[in-house]
């Protein structure tokens, strides 16, 4: 399954929101050296009860815009 997910860094939460087939994820992690993209992944992998190397960042690894994919189990 592919998401588009809007990333919100160094945010005061943590959570994901899904509304209109969007998602838009708050992280507190910092936008360096990936540890916002690692977040990220953890994020949706508890949302859709996966392990964490079946989230894969498709497009936007460096931006706020990201295309996710969820791999089948």
């Amino acid at each position: 399954m592919k998401l588009s997910v809007k990333v919100f860094p160094k945010s005061s939460r943590r959570e994901l929101i899904v509304k209109n087939g969007m998602v838009k994820a708050y992280i507190n992690a910092a936008p360096e050296r990936g540890k916002a993209n690692k977040a990220l992944t953890e994020l949706i992998a508890e949302k859709y009860g996966v392990a964490k190397s079946r989230v894969v960042i498709i497009k936007g690894g460096t931006g706020r815009n990201k295309v996710v994919e969820v791999l089948d189990r």
